[in-house]
């Protein structure tokens, strides 16, 4: 009883620090960042820190006028850092001297430039998409000045270190992995084109190349996953949240989103693990979604647009170098609930244009800042022309509409995309009869399920902070559906006192496809409750 109290009060007050930092990622308000440093030459100063390390150069930082006194800043990122350069990628630790300073319930602001993007809309629609199918930080912008100079508009990304862990996985004490290939000096006797993707070596330093350990410790947890992924996958979902994996692998693919695990370097993801003990990806640096990477490490070239609106949604099912993908999908219904997650994103966003409503919108927020943006990398008629055509003479940035639009079409004309799964409708849960002397302390739970299903089943929880349990849920007119071959399958769940709230989701499959109930259920399952079932 005291642990469940003390989880209660924690995920409240997880809650309320969640809200308070909702204002500051308001995509409709552009926040203004201020840092002052002492020193006058402190874009040398940040060069030559990112150049030999990562520590802080310290600086006083005030946001919307609220004063943050010697906060840490230094500059981060790979091929988006350019020596020389003030609009880089900033990354401030605002608690880097005084260890109770934060904004809103945050430790830290991580500002990231839009490089390659000419929409200036990738990484925060990205990030918006992703939302709806799996935890994902949040994003909007930010305008930044440095010692009274207008430096830019920037991308302010939720640092996945800071509150996201409390807020997404009700604690930031189990292991974190950050998938960040080729980092750091190889170790002799190392594969050297392994890079983030999971695959399996002999020599446990090998792994130190291109993964870093954010956590106090969990190195065993990781190469448990990384062991069972690769040598008995048939085990992989007492490990990984097989789900959620799956949701991050049709993102990057519809999306066609290539730097990222399904792309050449396997990389930009963290491995985080939930209270129930397994791990769940989560998707990172989405600057380069819509084409803009155009890699996807099965040829030395990039691809070309048509090959990017063409690209198969089997991708490196075949390819071993890929075992999140290959090793997943080898699995019949893991490869069915994929494809159904390819088809939600396409319907939820890409058929309906919605994608393409919400980059125009993000826009018209950011047009008035990114005109004054004195160190922008683009024209504002690049900007206005950027989703309907590509952009730039090398790097030839897709416009989204541009890529989307035939992207659409093809998918929807795939041959994997042709098989449709079962349709689940008319669900219904018992609730207590008017003039009932009894209160109803079972959930039966019925839906009618079309399209020659060949299973049903029925994942419920008691919390969002717990695993799924599954049941079988039948047609046989044994008393919790209605007549045999109806079509109507039933269930009872009998909590036994033991809780009295669920949420759950039905999967149904057949021969070909799989059909889930509710669509959103990924990160909106249905609810209910004895209580409100009780109610006359």
């Amino acid at each position: 009883m005291k642990k469940t109290l003390l989880f209660t009060v924690l995920s409240c007050f997880f809650l309320s620090i969640q809200a308070q930092s909702d204002d500051f990622f308001d995509v409709t308000k552009i926040p203004e960042v201020r840092i002052t440093f002492r020193q006058k030459n402190w874009n040398n100063l940040l060069d030559s820190l990112k150049v030999s390390g990562s520590d802080f150069l310290i600086g006083d930082v005030s946001v919307d006028g609220n004063s943050l006194p010697m906060a840490g800043i230094r500059y981060k990122g790979n091929s988006s850092f350019k020596y020389g350069e003030k609009r880089n990628p900033y990354y401030i630790k605002l608690n880097f001297v005084n260890k109770n300073a934060s904004y809103k319930g945050l430790s830290s602001i991580n500002l990231t430039t839009a490089l390659r993007d000419p929409s200036m809309v990738r990484e925060v629609l990205g990030y918006e998409i992703a939302r709806q199918y799996m935890p994902a930080p949040r994003a909007n912008y930010c305008k930044l000045f440095v010692n009274q100079e207008f430096i830019g508009l920037f991308v302010n990304v939720e640092s996945v270190e800071d509150g996201f862990l409390n807020a997404n996985f009700g604690t930031s004490e189990n292991t974190v992995i950050k998938c960040n290939a080729g980092h750091k000096t190889m170790v002799d006797g190392c594969r050297k084109s392994v890079a983030s993707a999971l695959e399996f070596e002999d020599i446990e330093n090998c792994y130190f190349h291109n993964y870093d350990l954010l956590s106090r410790q969990g190195w065993d947890d990781f190469f448990t996953l990384v062991k069972t992924l690769n040598k008995t996958p048939e085990a992989i979902a007492s490990v990984l949240d097989v789900d959620k994996a799956l949701w991050m692998l049709a993102y990057n693919n519809v999306l066609v989103n290539l730097n990222s695990y399904s792309g050449g370097n396997s990389q930009n993801y963290f491995l985080c693990k939930d209270l129930t003990g397994k791990f769940q990806p989560v998707i990172w640096d989405l600057n380069l979604n819509f084409g803009s990477f155009k890699n996807t490490g099965s040829g030395e070239s990039d691809l070309s647009l048509g090959q990017l609106q063409e690209l198969d949604p089997l991708l490196h099912l075949q390819n071993p170098a890929k075992p999140l993908i290959s090793k997943l999908l080898s699995n019949p219904i893991y490869q069915k609930m994929y494809i159904a997650h390819c088809k939600t994103i396409m319907s939820d966003w890409i058929e309906n244009e919605k994608y393409l409503i919400r980059a125009r919108a993000l826009q018209d927020i950011v047009r008035p800042v990114y005109q004054k943006d004195p160190h922008k990398y683009y024209t504002e008629n690049d900007l206005n022309k950027s989703l309907d055509h590509t952009i730039g003479e090398h790097s030839k940035i897709p416009g989204l509409s541009e890529l989307m639009e035939k992207r659409g079409k093809f998918l929807k004309k795939h041959l994997s995309f042709q098989p449709q799964g079962p349709q689940i409708s008319m669900v219904k849960i018992a609730k207590r009869e008017k003039y009932a002397t009894e209160n109803i302390s079972t959930f039966t739970i019925q839906a009618k399920v079309d399209k020659f299903p060949k299973r049903v089943k029925i994942y419920y929880r008691t919390d969002n902070k717990q695993p799924y349990s599954e049941a079988i849920m039948k047609d046989d007119g044994s008393g919790f559906d209605e007549m045999k071959g109806d079509k109507i399958f039933g269930i009872s769940i009998d909590p036994r006192g033991a809780f009295d709230e669920i949420e759950y989701f039905i999967l149904a499959e057949n021969a070909q496809a799989v059909g889930f109930y509710p669509e959103g259920y990924a990160m909106k399952p249905e609810k209910t409750s004895l209580l409100e079932l009780n109610k006359k």
